[in-house]
């Protein structure tokens, strides 16, 4: 190729890109290409959304306060006891869980449903294929519920949890002698079961409609749609399941929240749920 070139007609390549994006820019929507190149247009956005992180970042750094505390004193216990802010999101769901399934069983599945997603993918493009057309379902999945659990849990842990893990608002004093009754109760409990028999098989039933129920309903009912047909009943399976699992954790929150719900399965020292 080398020798086709013609002496004269050799150009600076930014500014060859930048005369192809004017001129892309002036077509109409219909004549535009169906791909673009990486470079300028995808590193542009992201240098520029990187350089607004480092900004905010910048001025809450200088806006909050955080001073050095004492040395670590083995026989004193900070109160509260926070991990760091990456992992207060696991910290937080041991209020609502036990622990092997808060540190344990959950953490292993959003591992594992973020390893299986190239394998549930039905977009028959391929890679590279990221915008909110192409992919409804996993973005709007993985802002409103991975997305949003996460970050809520990690947003109550660093402002409103005080001493004795209470929760406090941010303009709240936080008083170490703050004193919360134990008002949680097992959700059969709450709607009047007092047989423990009884309580375990509603748990199980509420538990089972939640992870099977619904969405074993769901598939019956739409199960013609494009969309199900092609993930097939496997695959929609395991979608289902992680999705109502992480939905149930945000269902678990406000049970506790707004009704004080503890549990809703109780199998004693095996299950909790």
């Amino acid at each position: 190729m080398a020798e086709n070139i013609q002496p004269g007609t050799i150009q600076d390549q930014e500014e060859v890109k930048v005369q192809s994006g004017r001129a892309r820019a002036a077509l109409p929507a219909a004549d535009l290409p169906d791909k673009v190149h990486t470079w300028p247009y995808l590193v542009r956005a992201e240098f520029i959304a990187g350089c607004i992180l480092l900004l905010v970042l910048m001025v809450w750094s200088i806006t909050v306060d955080a001073p050095m505390e004492e040395p670590a004193n083995p026989t004193k216990t900070p109160n509260p006891s926070k991990a760091p802010w990456y992992f207060l999101g696991l910290q937080e769901m041991l209020v609502y869980f036990d622990p092997w399934i808060a540190g344990v069983l959950l953490p292993t599945l959003i591992i594992v449903g973020l390893m299986i997603i190239p394998y549930v993918d039905i977009n028959p493009k391929g890679n590279g294929y990221y915008t909110f057309s192409e992919r409804k379902f996993a973005i709007s999945t993985f802002l409103v519920g991975f997305l949003g659990m996460w970050v809520g849990m990690i947003t109550i842990g660093v402002f409103f949890r005080g001493p004795g893990w209470n929760l406090f608002m941010p303009w709240d004093y936080w008083d170490p002698h703050k004193v919360v009754p134990l008002t949680n109760v097992d959700l059969p409990y709450f709607l009047g079961i007092r047989s423990e028999l009884i309580a375990m098989i509603f748990g199980a039933i509420c538990v089972g409609g939640w992870l099977v129920g619904i969405p074993g309903a769901i598939y019956k009912w739409k199960k013609d749609s494009p969309i199900i047909r092609e993930l097939g009943l496997v695959r929609y399976g395991i979608v289902a399941t992680l999705f109502m699992i992480m939905s149930g954790v945000v269902v678990k929150m406000f049970l506790r929240h707004l009704f004080n719900i503890k549990y809703i399965l109780v199998i004693p020292n095996i299950l909790n749920v």
